[in-house]
């Protein structure tokens, strides 16, 4: 099992897409609005709250205001 390079949720095999760069980079997308995002429109994961990325950059500003 893989996780989307967009959103971060779990890919189950079977699903999804691959997509291969020129240079051997991969990337999978669990849908097409994963993949327009990020290859398409050139958005950055930490900026929606939807995405596990945005989650993870909460988490670690909370932790930075209760150490101060």
């Amino acid at each position: 099992m893989a996780r989307c390079s967009f959103c971060g949720k779990i890919i189950e095999k079977g699903s999804g897409k691959l997509f291969v760069f020129k240079s051997g980079k991969t990337n999978d997308f669990c849908s097409n609005k994963c993949e327009k995002n990020l290859l398409k429109l050139k958005r950055k994961p930490r900026k929606y709250k939807w995405t596990h990325s945005f989650e993870k950059g909460v988490k670690k500003e909370e932790k930075k205001v209760t150490e101060k």
